[in-house]
């Protein structure tokens, strides 16, 4: 088995690599060409934590993974990162796992370039200004996304915290083209005035921004709330989207809290769901098709991405020399 740290996942693939990959693995997760049960929850509330149990199988790319995800929300208080993740590749074939790699920088990767892919079928093509909500991990691979499929020229970036806003901006300037701004925004309504792309990226239970803001012709790409109860987007701008979409509809009407709370409300119903991205990937429906609809991206996360990164991530890394070996069965 190949052991692969963390500094050793970030030596492999690129964003621009990630988008295709993550975009291949949508196409079979909704053509039924993947076996992805709906992801094992274990709360720990005493803790405010959770930990998730999440295998995935693509038949067609033969990537075969199992994810397991902690997310503990007292842990930055204690200096420690808010998610852990350990993934496990196993071959298909043989059934011998193969590689454990560092799963946290792979599950901000995957969930980056499900936003690139959601970005580059949905959003404007001359989108030049985008948001981002939250300066965690999430968010800083949402930026990367967006950029490498527009022709990003500014990024707004609000969060709660503002000296985590200029930490981002100081990290993420020499990871972007010169030429684009970073800006740290205000207020909500600073960051949404002008966007033609937002990704939220926080661990809010309440709506970030207000729906009304919204320009014509904006897409937003919404990978924070992961729980029933979370909410990162208003019932208003699910009301105003012309396009709601989702990355598995199973999983989003069991796990995405901006879209069962909408539910509950009856501020939208369940046929205003317009598809999975996976059916927009492989051609089955069509992405934007005018320029001034608002459209919608709601990602929980699936272990299809999970599967097809690592698997991504194992191959490169032995074509580098990456890793330890260690033989668990001598």
């Amino acid at each position: 088995m190949r052991l692969l740290t963390r500094s050793d996942v970030q030596r492999t693939i690129s964003m621009r690599e990630a988008i295709p990959i993550v975009k291949q693995a949508f196409c079979e997760l909704s053509t039924g060409r993947a076996n992805v049960p709906l992801r094992t929850v274990m709360p720990q509330p005493k803790h405010d934590g959770v930990t998730l149990f999440m295998p995935g199988y693509l038949s067609e790319s033969e990537a075969l993974a199992v994810k397991v995800v902690s997310i503990h929300h007292r842990n930055p208080a204690h200096h420690l990162p808010l998610i852990h993740a350990l993934v496990l590749v196993i071959d298909p074939r043989t059934g011998i796992p193969v590689a454990a790699m560092e799963g946290g920088y792979l599950t901000a990767l995957r969930t980056g370039a499900a936003s690139g892919v959601a970005t580059d079928l949905l959003a404007r093509q001359d989108a030049e200004v985008a948001a981002i909500f939250g300066a965690g991990a999430q968010a800083r691979t949402q930026m990367l996304a967006v950029a490498a499929v527009r022709p990003i020229k500014q990024f707004w970036i609000y969060a709660r915290h503002p000296e985590r806003v200029q930490s981002l901006i100081a990290e993420m300037r020499p990871q972007l083209d010169a030429g684009i701004e970073l800006l740290a925004a205000e207020s909500p309504a600073q960051a949404v005035k002008n966007a033609q792309v937002i990704c939220t990226a926080t661990t809010s239970f309440m709506p970030v921004f207000d729906g009304a803001d919204l320009q014509p012709g904006t897409h937003i790409n919404s990978v924070g709330s992961y729980k029933a109860e979370m909410q990162e987007v208003d019932c208003t701008t699910l009301q105003r989207a012309a396009k709601i979409v989702v990355d598995e509809r199973e999983a989003a009407f069991s796990e995405a809290g901006d879209l069962i709370v909408a539910l509950a409300q009856g501020a939208i119903q369940s046929s205003d769901i317009y598809g999975e991205l996976g059916e927009i990937a492989a051609g089955l429906k069509p992405g934007r098709e005018h320029e001034d609809e608002i459209t919608y991206f709601k990602s929980v996360g699936n272990a299809a991405q999970d599967a097809a990164v690592a698997h991504a991530i194992y191959q490169r890394a032995l074509q580098q020399n990456l890793g330890t070996e260690c033989d668990l069965f001598a």
